[in-house]
């Protein structure tokens, strides 16, 4: 218990010093359209369902963003998983695949923003569905596929990467001795090397969403976006609201933090056995 909570005070040294520095230079500055002090950005956290610059709530602009960014995320991983896994697994599969990956992965994800909007235009989910005019065509006519392939793309390169590494490092030994005991290559592949790869498979969903969501603010500046977190951070800062600036890169950090740690949740209770293996 001692322990725990030492281990709990001095995580929070380094925020609470963070904290003290911006309010001492806030006061020194003395101009919120460069630096607002901490008890500005709580109350725009205080009224969190107001109304902000006619863009919505913060609850509502964080859930247009986890939709946004759970689209893009779903749409990466749906296609980086089994095609990681083929490539860990068939080496002729990883030589067609491996080259044209390495020559993309080192892009930055927004640097196909010009490209995203030249192949997908203005689409959207509503128009992809041919959803008839009405409320829940204006809702989701809001979700461009030009930022869902923007943060799939970001999602896409580190998933892939993780679950081949994965796949190519269950020991050998272990795929070798089911063979002698009988194992069809069904049952290998199903019941030791996906199970084996499995702490791979999911630290590159973690990165992968970590990845995603960081490309949320260059995705929601595409044309089209009328919502979402970083759309009110872009738009917070043209009307020189830095105190709002803050605010939503706050709701970035934390909401990340939380996607991350449901990862890390899954990876403690099913895959502890992995740290004692090493």
């Amino acid at each position: 218990m001692q322990n725990k909570f030492k281990m709990i005070l001095l995580s929070l040294i380094l925020p609470a010093l963070l904290l003290i520095i911006w309010e001492l230079s806030a006061i020194w500055v003395q101009n919120a359209t460069i630096l607002p002090t901490i008890g500005k950005v709580l109350e725009n956290f205080m009224h969190a369902t107001d109304n902000f610059i006619g863009l919505g709530s913060i609850p509502r602009n964080i859930g247009v963003s986890l939709i946004r960014v759970m689209s893009g995320y779903t749409a990466g991983v749906l296609i980086a998983v089994p095609l990681g896994v083929l490539m860990g697994y068939n080496k002729t599969i990883q030589q067609v695949f491996e080259t044209l990956i390495n020559i993309f992965r080192p892009i930055p994800p927004l640097a196909w923003q010009p490209l995203a909007l030249a192949f997908f235009g203005m689409a959207s989910i509503a128009s992809v569905f041919d959803m008839p005019f009405g409320q829940q065509y204006v809702f989701w006519g809001n979700f461009k596929i030009a930022m869902v392939f923007l943060i799939g793309m970001g999602s896409f390169f580190p998933v892939v990467a993780s679950v081949m590494f994965g796949v190519q490092n269950v020991r050998q030994t272990l795929i070798d001795s089911a063979r002698v005991l009988g194992a069809s290559e069904r049952d290998i592949f199903f019941k030791i090397l996906l199970p084996a790869a499995a702490p791979s498979i999911i630290n590159g969903l973690r990165v992968g969403l970590a990845i995603g969501w960081g490309c949320l603010v260059g995705a929601e500046m595409l044309p089209g976006s009328l919502a979402g977190v970083g759309y009110l951070i872009t738009h917070a800062y043209e009307l020189a609201r830095i105190d709002l600036v803050i605010t939503g890169m706050i709701c970035i950090g934390v909401v990340g933090a939380l996607l991350d740690s449901i990862f890390k949740i899954i990876s403690n209770k099913y895959f502890f056995w992995e740290s004692k293996t090493r």
